[in-house]
């Protein structure tokens, strides 16, 4: 059955990306985050990259573009680190391993675009906060990492797909209120990106979890 995914970009560009991505962002402040603290193998590899805090979003911004930048990095991460799980097992399905891939090509260097917009605005370029939960961020707890990291087959497939769909809908919603509320044009652009990306995933998400 020919897949229904379209890589984004290929595996050669997504493995780099996944260290430059994740720039700005330290093993401290990492371990700060639900499933980021347990050593799993398919936790993302950190680096410090001077190009991502020279990048400045062009125009002015206000406190929701802020906002929106703070909270979408460690969402963005935690999201790397389900697909580094996932992709690290065996026996998974490739079109789950393909939607993995895609997320991780997708959102990484998003993750040092909003790093290098945090840094020219002199704000902190890599936060690692909790999800506010009025926000509906859909971010996976500790005790959810592990058991991600810790299954195997069709339970890890299950638990990937379905925590990933509610991941997704929180940065939806978060996305959806950027758009909303912010000022700076480059930041809602990525908004009404995210927003159409992460719906259209979520879409092959559940008929990925209609097949098992």
């Amino acid at each position: 059955m020919p897949s229904r995914i379209t890589l984004r970009t290929t595996l050669a560009v997504a493995a780099a990306l996944a260290v430059t991505g994740l720039a700005g962002c330290s093993n401290n402040d990492m371990s700060n985050m639900p499933g980021m603290n347990h050593g799993s193998s398919g936790n993302p590899t950190t680096s410090s990259s001077p190009a991502a805090s020279a990048t400045t979003a062009a125009g002015p911004h206000n406190d929701a573009d802020v906002m929106f930048a703070q909270a979408m990095i460690p969402h963005h991460q935690q999201a790397v680190a389900m697909s580094d799980m996932i992709l690290a097992k065996d026996g998974i399905d490739a079109e789950v391993t393909d939607l993995a891939t895609q997320i991780k090509a997708a959102q990484a260097p998003e993750i040092a675009q909003m790093s290098g917009w945090l840094a020219g605005w002199g704000e902190n370029p890599s936060p690692s906060m909790g999800m506010d939960h009025d926000m509906g961020g859909g971010m996976m707890s500790q005790a959810d990492m592990d058991a991600l990291d810790q299954a195997s087959g069709k339970d890890a497939t299950r638990l990937f797909l379905t925590g990933m769909v509610t991941h997704h809908k929180g940065a939806i919603t978060m996305a959806q209120e950027e758009v909303a509320n912010g000022e700076n044009p480059e930041a809602i652009a990525l908004a009404k990106k995210i927003i159409a990306d992460q719906q259209a995933e979520i879409d092959t998400m559940n008929q990925l979890l209609e097949q098992l």
